[in-house]
C-alpha cells in the first residue's frame, strides 16, 4: 500500500504552487495579517533583523504551516514572523530556510519564497552567511549580490518553464541599498551544493568564473522568486574568507560566531534598507 508523504511537496503529483497558496492561507489565520508586502529570508547573521524592522505581530513555528519543516541547521530560528513596520506595511521574516544539502529536494528549498509571493509580497530580500573571495572583505562585512552562478546542477523550475534571469538581482533595489549605505560593496554569489566547504581549488575556479562570494543557499530561491514575480534583493554577510583565501581552516562554529557578532550591524542595515524600499 502506498504511503502518504510526510510533506505534500514530496509528492510529484502535487502542484507546489497549490501548497504555497495553502501555506499562505494558514499564515493569515495564524498571524491575523491579511497580506505581507515584503519578505526576508534570513541566513547566518540576520537573526536580529526582525527587531530592526518594527513590531512583531505574530511568530509562528514554520513546521505548523503546510510544506514547511523544522529548520535542520543551527543558527536558523525555524519560525515565520509577521512584522508591522512603522509605515504600516507588513514584513514576513522567514527564519526557516531549507538548504539544498539537507536532501529534501528543490521544492522544499524554494517553498518559503513561493509562500511569500502567495502571501502578497512583491519584494524578496534574501540574505546568507558566506565566504568571501576578495581578501579585503573582513568577517562581518555585508555585501550586495549583483548576480549569481548556480553550481548545484538543479533548478526550481519544472518542465518547459523558461524564465529570463538577466536582471535577477534588481539594480533598482541595489541602488536604494547603496543610497542607504554608500559603503556597500557588491559581488557575484556562487552557490555550491554543500554541506562540505569548498576546496581551495574550487574557490579559485569560482574566482576564475567571475565569482566573489561562495555559499550553499540563495541562488535556487532567487530563481523561484523571479518565477513568482518578486523583485529580488540579495545580501551576503561575509562570515569568513573562503578556503585558500583564509589563512586558517574553516569551521561552522566560527561562521556562526562571526554571524552572531555582526547581527546588530546587519540587522540595523536591513531595517533601514527595507524601510526605504
Amino acid at each position: 500500500m502506498a504511503t502518504t508523504p510526510e510533506n505534500p511537496l514530496d509528492d510529484p503529483a502535487v502542484d507546489p504552487f497549490e501548497v504555497a497558496a495553502r501555506a499562505a492561507e494558514q499564515l493569515v489565520a495564524a498571524s491575523g495579517v491579511a497580506a505581507h508586502d515584503v519578505a526576508l529570508t534570513l541566513g547566518s547573521g540576520g537573526g536580529r533583523a526582525a527587531e530592526s524592522l518594527g513590531e512583531t505581530v505574530a511568530e509562528v513555528p514554520a513546521a505548523e504551516i503546510a510544506g514547511f519543516s523544522a529548520s535542520g541547521v543551527a543558527g536558523h530560528s525555524g519560525t515565520l514572523r509577521s512584522i508591522r513596520m512603522p509605515d504600516g506595511r507588513h514584513a514576513l521574516v522567514i527564519g526557516a530556510r531549507t538548504h539544498f544539502y539537507e536532501g529534501h529536494g528543490v521544492r522544499r528549498v524554494v517553498h518559503s519564497v513561493r509562500t511569500a509571493a502567495a502571501a502578497g509580497a512583491r519584494t524578496m530580500v534574501l540574505t546568507n552567511g558566506a565566504g568571501g573571495i576578495k581578501d579585503h572583505w573582513t568577517p562581518g562585512t555585508p555585501v550586495l549580490i549583483s548576480d549569481h552562478i548556480n553550481l548545484t546542477a538543479a533548478s526550481p523550475l519544472e518542465g518547459a518553464t523558461f524564465i529570463d534571469l538577466t536582471d535577477l538581482y534588481s539594480a533598482r533595489l541595489r541602488t536604494i541599498a547603496t543610497t542607504v549605505d554608500p559603503s556597500l560593496d557588491e559581488g557575484v554569489y556562487v552557490q555550491f551544493r554543500g554541506p562540505h566547504y569548498e576546496t581551495p581549488a574550487e574557490v579559485q575556479m569560482a574566482k576564475a568564473m567571475g565569482g566573489h562570494i561562495v555559499g550553499m543557499s540563495t541562488a535556487l530561491e532567487a530563481i523561484a522568486a523571479r518565477q513568482a514575480g518578486l523583485e529580488v534583493l540579495g545580501f551576503s554577510l561575509i562570515t569568513n574568507l573562503a578556503a585558500g583565501i583564509s589563512p586558517t581552516p574553516l569551521s561552522h562554529a566560527e561562521v556562526l560566531a562571526a554571524g552572531k557578532e555582526a547581527e546588530a550591524v546587519l540587522g540595523a542595515l536591513l531595517g533601514r534598507v527595507v524601510s526605504a524600499l
